[in-house]
């Protein structure tokens, strides 16, 4: 049976050093079950990028594994993320993942100790790169905040760059204020990241306009004439310094 397992994968792609392995490019879907046995659970690095990943569970098997690269994969989610005390840095880039409030939670769940997580290129990620159309870098750095605040206080680098004391500070003070909501259209569905009352006047469907609603003719004006009882006076209104008090 293990010689079997063995074989449900391409053992010439895989490299293996130091108690790091690389096999990607397969094309696969799941973690091959025969990857530990010739790997080892004592492996500290695995690099599974470029494959077509929609189930991640296998992982558990590498109970060292301090490093885990996921990029270029089909995850829609990390449900099938197990427990992973010991990992330091979780590179999920140019995924399918929409969820990203999810997402975060689930690392913090299973990952308590990660100082590195990179989610770029995923919908659900408010990054220029995913959609310059959509987001800019207001976007993206309302969540960079909402992350540092929901990952765990190890973290270090949160994408491409360091998180600052200063973000982590603002982090702190307004971060669980800036989750990142999702906002269904009738043409193409998009992810905003919006202030809750913004959320509010769009659940609503709020539709004001200031204009009148009926359109009259001239013949129908109307006006109203009368005695203004009030006059205005001061620095910003010098041109009434030509007004005498008999043309009031």
């Amino acid at each position: 049976m293990a010689e079997f397992d063995d074989q449900d994968f391409n053992r010439s792609a895989l490299n293996v050093r130091y108690n790091r392995a690389w096999y990607t490019g397969q094309r696969v879907e799941r973690i091959p079950s025969g990857l530990i046995r010739v790997v080892g659970s004592d492996c500290l690095s695995l690099d599974l990028s470029f494959n077509e990943l929609t189930s991640i569970s296998a992982v558990r098997d590498f109970t060292c594994l301090e490093e885990l690269i996921l990029d270029n994969n089909d995850l829609r989610d990390l449900r099938s993320l197990p427990p992973m005390p010991t990992i330091r840095t979780l590179s999920l880039n140019n995924n399918k993942i929409t969820d990203i409030d999810a997402t975060l939670e689930r690392i913090r769940e299973c990952c308590p100790d990660v100082s590195y997580v990179s989610l770029l290129g995923n919908p659900g990620c408010p990054d220029q790169l995913t959609d310059p159309t959509v987001n800019d870098d207001a976007d993206y750095e309302r969540y960079r905040l909402y992350a540092i605040h929901v990952l765990p206080p190890s973290l270090r680098f949160l994408d491409s760059r360091p998180v600052t004391k200063q973000e982590r500070l603002d982090a702190r003070s307004r971060g669980r204020f800036l989750r990142t909501v999702k906002l269904a259209f009738q043409s193409s569905p998009s992810l905003l990241t919006i202030s809750p009352v913004e959320e509010i006047e769009a659940s609503m469907n709020v539709n004001y306009t200031p204009l009148p609603r009926s359109v009259r003719k001239p013949q129908d004006h109307r006006g109203a004439y009368g005695k203004c009882k009030y006059r205005y006076s001061g620095k910003n209104s010098e041109g009434n310094r030509f007004i005498s008090n008999n043309d009031l």
